[in-house]
């Protein structure tokens, strides 16, 4: 064993993010509920699209990378990444990947269902970008698309591809990886995919407009965690993880969401997944391959909640899985790829009701599925 979810609602008309995970705020480090159930049960043999599943799920392929999407006129993306899905007032939804590709060939794209879950629409919502890895849902039904890039910048996009994306300065130039909207705080939680990166938070001007407000990033000093303004967000002279002293340093920030007031973040460099209180002020380890009883989770990379706070997170590498995180670190596959390799897996979103479950292969070739089932 290998060890180691701009624009106004108006302009959407009604789009509701999924998945966002966004709960009351209370004093908790954790984001679990009472009674959380972790796992579904031993993985069953792979199935016709190489996927190790719980007894009782079963999965369909639904894009891929150079083909066009079934139903539609789309050429799926290349690089399939980060992912989130969103309600759509018919009784459908949509989900939306990133492409993270660079040279400005990145970008965005979408699959529409109807409400019996057969795609109707697929289309591209972002073009001419660079390295957009991961990204987050904002309460108001927007998508938020980041650059992996040194200079890379926050594209506010309408999952429905109706309206034009909007580049978001405000929320500051550097390696963006994902992003996390916490409506009780009117805050956003963004993360850095540098190996000196650091933890951020955006408090806008005016909640639900993402064009003004502060950038924000978490220090420490002698044990004591603050919140202070980076001078410039733009970075024009100095990267903005460097502008603050005794910034706290995370090795290589990868996804985030945020429930029961606990903004849930994993590290790529040490394998770890730490929640932050929000209202406590607290830092926390929630898993570490190094000293969890199960490390069957290595390679953190994106990060989702279902409906009663467990926490699904997909691995770079690894053993190409998609593991459950609870309590006392425990760690349990509930999806696991075969056949797959020079890849890693992304985009882990819930639809709308909690019954499927979409994520990517990004890579040989980029693939895109959806597994059905009796998720918590």
């Amino acid at each position: 064993m290998d060890r180691r979810a701009f624009m106004r609602a108006s302009i959407i008309g009604g789009i509701v993010a999924a998945g966002a995970g966004t709960l009351s705020a209370c004093g908790t480090t954790t984001p679990w509920g009472t009674g959380i159930t972790l796992g579904y049960g031993p993985l069953q043999p792979a199935d016709a699209n190489g996927l190790l599943l719980p007894a009782g799920f079963t999965s369909r392929v639904i894009a891929t990378t150079g083909s066009v999407v079934p139903g539609t006129s789309y050429t799926w993306h290349v690089a399939p990444d980060g992912g989130a899905c969103f309600a759509m007032p018919d009784g459908g939804w949509i989900y939306v990947s990133n492409s993270e590709i660079g040279s400005a060939l990145g970008g965005a794209g979408m699959v529409r269902f109807d409400s019996t879950g057969a795609i109707v629409d697929a289309k591209r919502i972002l073009s001419g970008t660079s390295g957009n890895c991961a990204g987050g849902a904002t309460p108001w039904g927007t998508w938020l698309s980041c650059e992996e890039t040194s200079t890379g910048r926050v594209w506010e996009c309408d999952p429905t591809g109706a309206t034009a994306a909007v580049v978001r300065p405000a929320m500051g130039r550097f390696k963006h990886e994902a992003a996390a909207a916490d409506a009780t705080t009117q805050t956003i939680y963004l993360t850095e995919d540098d190996p000196t990166g650091a933890l951020y938070r955006f408090k806008p001007t005016t909640w639900g407009d993402l064009s003004a407000g502060v950038l924000e990033v978490l220090t420490e000093s002698g044990g004591a965690l603050s919140w202070v303004v980076v001078p410039d967000p733009s970075a024009a002279t100095t990267a903005t993880r460097l502008q603050v002293p005794n910034t706290k340093v995370f090795v290589g920030g990868e996804g985030v969401c945020v429930g029961n007031g606990v903004v849930c973040f994993t590290t790529k460099g040490d394998n770890k997944v730490w929640s932050y209180g929000i209202v406590n002020n607290t830092l926390t380890v929630l898993y570490d391959d190094d000293t969890s009883a199960t490390p069957v989770l290595t390679g953190v990379d994106n990060i989702t909640l279902d409906r009663e706070g467990a926490l699904y997170i997909s691995e770079d590498g690894g053993n190409m899985q998609i593991v459950a995180v609870g309590p006392d670190q425990q760690a349990v596959p509930v999806v696991e790829f075969t056949g797959v390799t020079g890849s890693e897996v992304t985009g882990p979103a819930f639809s709308p009701d909690g019954t499927r479950l979409y994520f990517s292969s990004q890579r040989n070739p980029g693939r895109t599925y959806e597994v059905t089932g009796p998720w918590h």
